[in-house]
């Protein structure tokens, strides 16, 4: 196989691709080189769903997976190896619609209709992951699947209710993938050899899109071209070329390392491969510590979790990263490689200055470390934002302690979106360690806040805004976990709606 040319599946057949730019992107390909214009583009951030696509990818386990992404901001050489469907692959062979389509006309989902592409493609997704023989998809798996997608004429009522008949329909062949077959076609494409993929910038430059197949050969890549961009989702480097127009330069695509991609429960120790997707990340962590399901289900939307890393998420030292305070909470540490040498950090000694972090030139993120759940632990993590879904915090707070015959033995209390970077609240944390976990302690912590922080203000909130519920986020994490009376989510979190409505 040319290491010098893209394959990817398309349409029954495989595409073999060369001669474009690295970043362009899967919709510029879709639109303007296949002339495939089913796939819309709205925002080019990520945002709005109307460029959904799925991608089918080996699992590691002899299957594949299919997950929804945006198609705006995703680079063409990721599809590599891979599958790719659009709202084109949908239209049965007789010309008749396919359930997910069907369903949407007949419970008039779509008006304008151009967010619809997109929405079906979500819901073609889920049609696609769930079991058929399990009835309709739960509103909650109904929500979750549209949480990247934005309806601004029709309004989601007749959309949920597509979503939720799509299966009633009686199905044809060719309806549900048929993932054997796609897993075969998939191995033939698999490559042995590192993809090394010349292109030119914008500017004329040339330049290489480099996707090792191994930690050991990203390491010696990395160890070399110290000043190439690693990319891992483009969740976020991919709006510097939609959005800021950037030249790259060298792109070193972390995508494709298997070892890298590896989620290990250990015994006292949970590893996640910095190339693991957030979606399988959060899924790992939450099977330990459950109270980061919600954190989980709002980080940004499905397609934004099936495509970005936990890894590049921890990398890119944003102070709004919503999942470094919970990490940091947790006490997590990050691995770091330059070459054959490793070292290990804890998260919150990585993070030095907005967006500067400890990594030296040529070294990566192999790995984060969470360490598993002890008995003695309290632990809550909370987000606030103008929006519940796919929405970046004003606010993001975490709180673990630990407690000893009554006393605070531990605490690790860390925000994001109220500092320079995600950071842990010393002061806090001196007022509470030693003290018993009251509220007398906790309105003492309260008020220590703000020798930690001093908020800015911005479109998504004042700075006065962040002072104070970053106070009452504290409280609430008292309320939660106090020993006598300790308030249930229901009575905390105006989102923990009774079953009746959940299931409207």
């Amino acid at each position: 196989m040319d290491s010098h040319t893209l394959r990817f599946y398309y349409r029954g057949e495989v595409r073999e691709v060369g001669g474009v730019a690295a970043t362009r992107t899967v919709l510029q390909h879709l639109r303007e080189d296949l002339n495939c214009t089913g796939t819309k583009e709205g925002c080019a951030e990520g945002d709005c769903g109307a460029c959904t696509v799925v991608v089918g990818e080996p699992d590691g386990e002899g299957g594949v997976s299919l997950r929804a992404v945006n198609a705006c901001i995703q680079f063409l050489p990721t599809l590599d190896g891979r599958a790719l469907y659009t709202v084109e692959d949908l239209r049965r062979a007789d010309g008749t619609l396919h359930p997910v389509q069907q369903a949407m006309v007949d419970c008039h989902g779509s008006q304008c209709g151009f967010c619809t592409p997109g929405f079906v493609m979500s819901m073609w997704a889920l049609y696609q992951n769930v079991d058929p023989a399990a009835g309709a998809p739960t509103r909650e798996d109904i929500d979750e699947a549209l949480s990247g997608n934005l309806c601004r004429c029709t309004g989601y009522r007749p959309i949920i209710d597509a979503t939720r008949t799509m299966v009633d329909y009686p199905p044809a062949g060719g309806d549900r993938i048929d993932r054997d077959a796609l897993a075969r076609t998939l191995a033939s494409l698999d490559r042995t050899e590192t993809l090394d993929y010349p292109y030119l910038d914008a500017n004329g430059n040339a330049h290489r899109f480099i996707a090792p197949r191994t930690l050991a050969a990203f390491a010696d890549y990395r160890a070399a071209l110290p000043e190439a961009r690693v990319l891992a989702g483009s969740t976020d480097i991919g709006l510097w070329v939609t959005k800021q127009f950037r030249d790259l330069g060298d792109i070193l695509y972390i995508g494709n390392v298997a070892e890298l991609r590896a989620i290990d429960v250990g015994a006292d120790t949970l590893t996640v491969g910095a190339a693991a997707k957030l979606q399988d990340a959060f899924g790992a962590i939450a099977a330990d510590y459950p109270e980061v399901t919600e954190l989980w289900k709002r980080f940004a939307s499905v397609p934004i979790r099936n495509a970005g890393t936990l890894g590049g998420n921890v990398a890119n030292g944003s102070p709004i990263g919503d999942s470094m305070p919970a990490l940091i909470a947790l006490g997590a540490q990050v691995v770091l490689r330059h070459g054959a040498q490793q070292r290990t950090l804890p998260l919150d000694a990585f993070y030095l200055a907005y967006q500067k972090t400890a990594l030296t030139p040529g070294e990566f993120v192999e790995a984060i470390r969470v360490p598993r759940p002890t008995h003695d632990l309290r632990f809550r993590t909370y987000k606030l934002s103008k929006r519940y879904d796919s929405d970046i915090s004003a606010v993001c707070g975490a709180f673990a302690i630990r407690l000893k015959e009554g006393s605070i033995a531990e605490a690790r209390i860390a925000y994001g979106g109220v500092a320079a970077t995600p950071k842990r609240a010393a002061s806090v944390e001196a007022v509470l360690t030693g003290a018993p976990w009251t509220e007398a302690t906790v309105r003492a912590a309260m008020d220590a806040l703000s020798a930690d922080y001093a908020p800015l203000s911005d479109m998504r909130a004042s700075d006065a805004y962040r002072a104070k519920t970053a106070r009452n986020l504290l409280y609430r994490f008292w309320l939660e976990t106090r020993d006598a009376a300790p308030l249930d989510l229901a009575e905390v979190n105006v989102f923990a709606a009774p079953d009746a409505w959940a299931t409207a």
